[in-house]
């Protein structure tokens, strides 16, 4: 049996945009989860992530857990009936199922935008949110492990990172396809969350838009990404004004409720066409603004990818990206094997220094100083070569998922369970 790891996974792929920002956690909220899993639920090789486009909590546990752990997650986002919304989770409570979604996940195989490259970056801070809790096991630090080393091996023996093919991007292209007909158009990004700070970037390296304003609460986060962009920069307070002027407006502004609403929108007097493109979750536009006459909105899931020569190359190697996943998935598995016969491996060693030590003391009245020197450094290598063996046989039955019955034999043969405790 392999490592009882688990998944359970809400994802843009079951839940409509209204469901995932209901249920989708902030860094705060999701260190808490990580804590209450942890201390309450007792499980281990904790991983939480939550994105625009996903929330997933992995695990281990003998038995699944996910109804418990939905609930938590309910009761933690204050949802009155949580199990309303069940139809919307993955339940993954097979080893293999949850390992390898994790690697898709992980890749950007298993992104709305195929390739998108933050993801990999968000997996990276989840593990660094359950490191700090003490929530990763040994398993789950040889998972990440491998599963950054293997994001590695992508990105340098594949062309799945070339280009810019993630969301940001695409929300760049679709600014680029609403303004086709517009000349010189006045772009204003709200909020720098990951996603908006991204956006910043790509219109800094675009030649098409030239007259590209950045607003933040922050004024010293905006002002760093402005002079690294070589993009424009306004107070907060100048905000109403900006957005009259703007022919589109990116919003990326982290809030549990729309910053954006009907009765806002309508004050700035539109006489042509505005956009405004939502990149936030939970929304930071209300989806009434769009009946604000000459008002059109898009939202995180209006945001489509492109037929770019990135993207199309990047599907081209999704087989070869699959392939080098199968490949760690294996070396993985049978680290995992391995890790089950530790135990019995140890308490072989174990009972035979024990052994090799009651014999030293039998005999070490009897022997010089360098006597005793000598004879310890031949019982120690004799012991070495006495357990080679039974060591390769054990790791080559775990790959032959026969493990079982030679640990049986070896635990008989040298009563390993009535001396777990041996020195």
């Amino acid at each position: 049996m392999l490592h009882p790891f688990k998944a359970v996974s809400l994802s843009f792929k079951k839940a409509p945009l209204a469901i995932r920002e209901l249920i989708s956690l902030d860094e705060a909220a999701c260190r808490r989860f990580l804590h209450t899993l942890h201390h309450e639920l007792a499980l281990t090789d904790l991983l939480v992530l939550s994105t625009c486009n996903r929330t997933e909590i992995y695990y281990s546990a003998e038995r699944d857990q996910s109804p418990a752990i939905i609930a938590a997650l309910g009761q933690l986002k204050g949802l009155a009936d949580v199990s309303e919304y069940y139809p919307y989770f993955d339940i993954l409570d097979q080893h293999l199922d949850a390992v390898r979604h994790l690697f898709e996940v992980a890749m950007g195989l298993d992104a709305q935008v195929v390739g998108d490259l933050q993801i990999s970056n968000q997996v990276k801070q989840a593990y660094q949110w359950s490191a700090d809790e003490d929530a990763a096991g040994p398993f789950l630090h040889r998972l990440l492990h491998t599963v950054f080393f293997t994001n590695k091996r992508v990105q340098q023996e594949t062309s799945f990172r070339d280009g810019a093919a993630s969301t940001s991007y695409a929300a760049l292209e679709l600014v680029e396809e609403l303004t086709a007909d517009t000349n010189n158009p006045r772009v204003l990004v709200v909020g720098l969350g990951e996603i908006g700070a991204d956006v910043c970037r790509h219109f800094g390296d675009s030649k098409l838009f030239t007259d590209v304003t950045i607003c933040n609460r922050t004024r010293s986060k905006a002002d760093l990404l402005a002079a690294e962009c070589g993009l424009k920069v306004i107070d907060f307070e100048n905000l109403v004004p900006a957005l009259k002027e703007a022919d589109v407006i990116i919003s990326s502004i982290a809030h549990h409720e729309p910053f954006f609403t009907p009765n806002m929108v309508e004050r700035l007097d539109v006489l042509s066409y505005k956009f405004f493109i939502d990149l936030s979750v939970p929304r930071s536009i209300a989806a009434e603004v769009e009946n604000v006459p000459g008002v059109l909105v898009y939202n995180i899931d209006a945001i489509q990818s492109k037929a770019s020569a990135a993207l199309e190359r990047r599907l081209a190697a999704v087989p070869h990206v699959r392939a080098i996943i199968e490949e760690s998935l294996m070396g993985l598995q049978d680290w995992t094997k391995e890790m089950m016969v530790s135990p019995t491996i140890q308490k072989l060693k174990n009972v035979l220094e024990q052994l090799r030590l009651e014999e030293m003391d039998r005999f070490q009245k009897k022997m010089s100083p360098e006597e005793a020197r000598r004879v310890d450094e031949i019982t120690k290598s004799l012991m070495q070569k006495v357990l080679k063996q039974p060591v390769i046989q054990l790791k080559a039955a775990c790959k032959r998922g026969e493990a079982d019955q030679l640990i049986d034999v070896l635990t008989d043969l040298f009563d390993l369970e009535r001396q777990p405790n041996a020195v």
